[in-house]
């Protein structure tokens, strides 16, 4: 995918025209032009040069996006993006000083009686002449519109800057034109006349429309940052330098400058500058920016770390093992970018009608004005209803409404861990109707742990686990592993054991103390030795629960059992409520017996559960759950991949393996199987809020375009004036920004 920054654009019928300009390339079999963000994302085997030349021939100006290594935002932008918020509002600021000045000599006298100086008393012509130099004076500096609007009527493409200059420009020249009218009257000595026709004057319109379009912009230009601020917020949060060893001598480095292989340090207070694997020292390590977990992670040599994390006490030594782009960090910030960047299907809708918007309104102001002077109304009357049904539409609102709200339901996602690959993931997340869930490392943690000690009768716990504990020390079993860790939590004394013998698949046998010490499986134990009927009965009983029992014997004296679990998480149950609460059906797929699986169903409330699945068999489960609905697949190995991929929404653990992050559609960076129904219920009110800001927009303009024309002027004596006309507009755009703003009060648990 090639990435362009594109400059000009105004409206949402900017955006349709670039669209259709670089679609129209041989070769492009893609391209989405984002509004908000001045992006445009362009997929097939095409040369940058020439999309570049496509843009440019449409009337507008395109650069490849290249992202500054330090903050991950385009270049171009970070140079210019405050700049333009700030140029906007002098040109506002100044405006308004010279409105004022031109309100004073148009509505003082007629309206509030205020004195005019000597030269302007009784000579319309002057005060006609001091409203056009100070229109001329707001008219120049608000030159951007004419330009804009112009060129874009020059490419055959009018844009919203089109309707603007056109509105304004109507009225400035229907103002001069009425100026020599006046004259001439007063050559003829017919002054009274002259002097009704200040009435007729629209200077006022004309620079009033320009400064409420620029107060519209301004606003606009606030909101648009507000909805990028889940963006900044992660830039601001990437490491700006790092201590790296060099030639045996510590060096302070741009963050960027690190290589794979570099050992950097990192003291209390410090920023980690990149993902490494602790070699020396030990520390606690802050990962609230990455996980949003608050509870700081301890970390010594072995373990890996990750950049922009903090560490809050102690001294590290990494090695670095991914750098700049690659981190974890930098591959969040580019997830949330592209989303934010890209296009829902619901903006197809307002795609088709942008590119034809500017046009039919155009269409629609001119056969206003004819059919007015048609009924018989005066020139003036006519030109007011055609120039406000110029300012008052607004393509502005279409363009907007579906971005701002990806924007900032995505920046809502991210903020709390859960982040949406592109803006078609999520707008159909919502839709979801089916969730399956893989059972080991989604549903429970993926890791075995000790939750039964039952020793014999004659034999006591700390006993049994010494023994247990001595004979598996030297396994990499999975089970040997839970046993392991727990012993060495409880300080359990370790016997030296000989004569080590592994029996794969049963257990394992070796001699401590002298002593043939034997553990493993209910049938392994029983092929050596008997058992007691109490200790089968209690191993069945385990086992019905999901549990694994070994049992251990010395020679053939019964010694006690242990029992180990792969744990449910501890969110898992209500996670599986609050689907069932939204009605969607929650199923568990997963490749272990149907006893375990049923064990862990029961316990976190799933009714359905699907066992004894083959990898390659959960790709064919999807399938046929499909046809029953849209379907969600929650997963964290590599063999979830091809299922995260067949089902209609793909969601990976964070902490899962990374072909399952790259083959989902979403990640889910903390872990928890709660955040699966919470990205379900922010897809569902993202896309509410979309819906909502194109009602609006459309609403708005179907309403607004008849009253400015006239239509109702008859019925209930409805006018609108052009000034109110382009207040609406510039309100409209301001109105579905801030709509799209709510979304930042979502609550990620109700």
């Amino acid at each position: 995918m090639q990435q362009f920054t594109v400059k000009g654009m105004s409206c949402a019928a900017c955006s349709a025209r670039v669209e259709k300009a670089v679609s129209k390339l041989n070769g492009v079999t893609e391209c989405n032009v984002n509004l908000l963000t001045n992006s445009m994302d362009v997929e097939g085997d095409v040369k940058p040069d020439e999309i570049i030349k496509a843009v440019e021939n449409a009337g507008y100006k395109a650069f490849i996006k290249k992202a500054d290594k330090n903050t991950g935002k385009t270049i171009k932008e970070k140079n210019s993006e405050e700049s333009e918020t700030k140029a906007i509002k002098q040109r506002l600021l100044v405006s308004l000083v010279f409105l004022l000045g031109l309100m004073y000599f148009s509505f003082g006298q007629m309206m509030i009686s205020l004195p005019l100086p000597a030269s302007f008393e009784g000579n319309p012509v002057a005060v006609g002449l001091m409203q056009m130099l100070l229109c001329i004076i707001i008219m120049i500096i608000n030159k951007k519109f004419f330009i804009s609007g112009f060129r874009s009527v020059w490419h055959l493409a009018p844009n919203m800057d089109a309707l603007v200059a056109l509105g304004s420009g109507a009225s400035f020249v229907w103002s001069v034109f009425v100026i020599f009218k006046m004259s001439s009257l007063i050559i003829n000595g017919d002054l009274e006349a002259a002097n009704m026709l200040k009435s007729d004057l629209y200077f006022e319109s004309a620079a009033m429309i320009l400064t409420l379009i620029t107060l519209g912009k301004m606003l606009e230009s606030y909101s648009k940052g507000k909805t990028t601020s889940a963006l900044k917020a992660l830039t601001e949060l990437k490491p700006k330098t790092a201590t790296v060893i060099r030639n045996g001598k510590e060096v302070l480095l741009p963050a960027s400058d690190i290589r794979v292989g570099d050992i950097f340090i990192v003291r209390a207070g410090d920023m980690i500058p990149a993902d490494g694997i602790v070699t020396e020292g030990s520390g606690t390590v802050n990962e609230s920016a990455l996980t949003g977990e608050s509870m700081p992670q301890d970390k010594t040599a072995g373990d890996s770390v990750s950049s922009a994390t903090i560490n809050q006490s102690g001294f590290i030594m990494c090695k670095a093992t991914f750098v700049g782009e690659d981190t974890s960090f930098s591959k969040i910030i580019k997830m949330v970018s592209d989303a934010s960047a890209s296009k829902a299907p619901i903006a197809k809708i307002a795609d088709k009608v942008s590119g034809i918007f500017v046009p039919c309104v155009v269409a629609i102001a001119m056969v206003t004005f004819i059919l007015w002077l048609f009924f018989g109304e005066e020139i003036s009357f006519a030109l007011a209803r055609g120039i406000s049904v110029l300012v008052i539409s607004c393509p502005c609102a279409l363009g907007l409404a579906t971005p701002v709200a990806i924007m900032v339901g995505s920046g809502v996602g991210a903020k709390n861990g859960i982040l949406f690959k592109n803006a078609v993931t999520l707008e159909n997340t919502g839709k979801t109707q089916i969730v399956v869930l893989d059972k080991t490392g989604t549903v429970t943690t993926g890791k075995m742990n000790v939750t039964d000690i039952i020793p014999a009768e004659n034999v006591t716990e700390k006993e049994l686990l010494a023994y247990a504990y001595s004979l598996e020390i030297k396994s990499e079993h999975p089970l040997a592993k839970a046993i392991q860790e727990y012993a060495a939590e409880k300080n359990t004394a370790l016997f030296d054991t000989d004569e080590y013998e592994t029996h794969p698949g049963c257990g394992v046998t070796g001699k401590i103390k002298g002593e043939v010490i034997t553990g493993g499986s209910v049938a392994f134990i029983k092929s050596i030795t008997q058992i007691p009927v109490s200790v089968k009965e209690k191993a069945k009983l385990l086992s019905s629960e999901g549990k694994t029992p070994l049992l251990f014997i010395k020679g053939s004296e019964y010694l006690g059992m242990t029992a180990v679990s792969d744990t449910i998480k501890p969110e898992s149950p209500e996670a599986v409520r609050q689907l069932k609460n939204m009605g969607i059906k929650v199923v568990m797929l997963t490749g272990d017996n149907e006893k375990t699986a049923k064990a862990i169903a029961e316990k976190t409330g799933i009714s359905e559960i699907i066992a004894d699945v083959l990898p390659d068999g959960k790709e064919e489960i999807i399938k046929k759950l499909q046809l029953q609905g849209k379907t969600m697949m929650v997963g964290d190995g590599i063999n979830d991949a091809p299922a995260l991929t067949r089902a209609d929404i793909g969601v990976a653990i964070g902490s899962g393996t990374d072909v399952a992050i790259d083959a989902a559609d979403i990640v889910l960076i903390k872990n928890k199987l709660t955040d699966v129904p919470t990205s379900i219920k922010l897809s569902r009110a993202t896309l509410k809020n979309i819906k909502e800001n194109l009602f609006w927009a459309f609403i708005y303009n179907v309403i607004g375009i008849p009253v400015a024309a006239g239509c109702f002027i008859a019925a209930f004596g409805l006018k609108l004036s052009p000034m109110f006309g382009a207040a609406a507009m510039s309100l409209s755009s301001f109105f579905v920004v801030t709509n799209a703003l709510r979304l930042n009060y979502f609550k990620t648990r109700k």
